[in-house]
């Protein structure tokens, strides 16, 4: 059965490689899907296609919508 999950993921993204400076970020989606880890992933996938610099994600499934 597939649900609605809500899905925070916390974006960082540095400016260069030798740069210490990095800009942070939270996104939210609204993922359906069977599983609570399967949402995760594709919310992280999401992320990676939106923000292609971000060298980490970190997605948490805060609550079950429908």
């Amino acid at each position: 059965m597939v649900h609605t999950y809500e899905v925070f993921v916390d974006i960082m993204e540095f400016d260069n490689p030798g740069s210490n400076h990095f800009e942070r970020g939270t996104t939210r989606y609204e993922i359906n899907a069977e599983s609570r880890d399967k949402a995760d992933g594709i919310a992280v996938n999401q992320a990676r296609n939106e923000h292609p610099k971000a060298t980490e994600l970190d997605a948490r499934v805060t609550r079950l919508l429908r």
